[in-house]
Formats: structure tokens, C-alpha cells, sequence
């Protein structure tokens, strides 16, 4: 979930975003959920173009379900899992004492409050605070889940990180076949088969426009389906 706002205002500060990691508890926890997520989804991995690094990342993908950002934070190498946070709406991963610890203790998301946008704090600044200097992100620019497949329009929000982080990489994600693994309205997965695809990296040209920059990065994403 990503759609911030349109205006951008003052970048966070260098350094932020001073998580000091999971506890022993909640990397086993972790380990053993990554495990879950790989064998729930069936899903398997391609690297096109690009393999995982640790350098400060934002993974930006497709969006067709609840287990969007548990996959693809799975999917990742312990060493880049560890350094990735998802971003994701508040209101569903705050909603019981099981889906908050998982959210706040093991995947270190950062949470955005999607009634609050435009009101205080601008998400892009909020996710660059949380960051800092050495952190990654998952986001879905769609800004919600897709019902029809397709990949919809990007919101700005993708554009305004790329504007105030040129130095990180934008490494476009495909997920296919996650929303029959857990469809719409459902609470319990179906095992199925499912893929998720790394893509090459890209940045923000100098002097692109917004909507340019936009409609490039999602076809970026929807390349990786072909």
C-alpha cells in the first residue's frame, strides 16, 4: 500500500529510522514465517537482470493481496529480509494482537495510517525517516489491492521517493497468481503455485516528468509478467 501525497515537502534526516533489529525470539519467528509464506504460495523466484544485494532498496510491486508483502519479503535472502521493511495500511495489520505483533515485532512494516493522509506527516517522509540510511522498502504503488488482475495506474508516492532518494535503487516486483493463494475476502491461504519476479533496477532521469516516470515504472512491472 502506497498513495501519498501529491505535495512533497522536506526530506527526512540522514541517519534515521534506528530500529536496533528483531530479538533472538523474533528473528526465529521470522525465519520460521518466511518458511510458512514460501511453502503456503508454492512460490518461485526469478532474478532477471538483477540478483539481491543489501544496498538500500525500494522493491515496488504489483498488488493482489493481503500476502503481498509476506511473499515478497520471504522470497528475499535472510541477509536483505532483515534490512526490508513492507509498508502497509494500518488498518487491516493493527486489527488483533496476532496481525500487530507480526506487523510491529517480526516484519518491521512501517504502517500508514490511510485515513490520516494529506493531515500530518506525509507518508514519503515518514517511510524515508523510518529508513534512514540503510533500510529497503516493499510498496505497492497501486495504492490497493487489484480485483480485476490488471495492473493499475502508479500514485505519486513512488515518484516523490525517487525524487528525495535518486542514490536508491527501484527494483520493479511482479507477483503472479497470489490472489487465487488468497483471494478476496478469504482469511485462510490455498496452497497454489505461485511466481514472484525481481526485476533491473531503475531511477528517476533528470528532468522526467512525474507521469512519465510512473507510467515507465509500471511497465516495468508488467514486463516482468511476459
Amino acid at each position: 500500500m502506497l498513495s501519498p501525497a501529491d505535495t512533497p515537502t522536506t526530506p527526512a534526516p540522514a541517519g534515521a529510522g534506528t530500529h536496533d533489529g528483531p530479538s533472538v525470539f523474533c528473528r526465529a519467528a521470522g525465519l520460521s514465517l518466511a518458511a510458512l509464506a514460501r511453502l503456503l504460495s508454492g512460490a518461485s523466484v526469478r532474478w532477471i537482470a538483477s540478483q539481491p544485494d543489501t544496498c538500500q532498496r525500494v522493491y515496488f510491486a504489483n498488488h493482489t493481496s493481503h500476502l503481498d508483502a509476506i511473499v515478497i519479503w520471504s522470497s528475499l535472502p535472510q541477509a536483505v529480509r532483515e534490512l526490508t521493511r513492507p509498508v502497509a495500511a494500518k488498518d487491516y495489520w493493527q486489527r488483533g494482537v496476532v496481525r500487530r505483533w507480526l506487523a510491529q515485532q517480526v516484519f518491521n512494516a512501517i504502517l500508514i495510517d490511510r485515513t490520516d493522509i494529506k493531515v500530518h506527516q506525509s507518508p514519503v517522509d515518514l517511510m524515508l525517516r523510518e529508513i534512514g540510511m540503510t533500510k529497503s522498502l516493499i510498496v505497492f504503488p497501486e495504492g490497493g489491492r487489484s480485483v480485476t488482475g490488471e495492473i493499475g495506474e502508479f500514485k505519486s508516492g513512488l515518484y516523490y521517493l525517487a525524487k528525495k532518494r535518486p542514490d536508491i535503487e527501484l527494483v520493479p516486483v511482479h507477483i503472479d497468481n497470489l490472489n487465487r493463494v488468497l483471494p478476496r475476502g478469504e482469511f485462510l491461504p490455498v496452497p497454489l503455485l505461485s511466481c514472484i519476479s525481481f526485476g533491473p533496477p531503475l531511477w528517476l532521469e533528470r528532468g522526467e516528468a512525474k507521469v512519465d516516470f510512473l507510467e515507465r515504472a509500471r511497465r516495468a512491472v508488467i514486463a516482468l509478467k511476459e
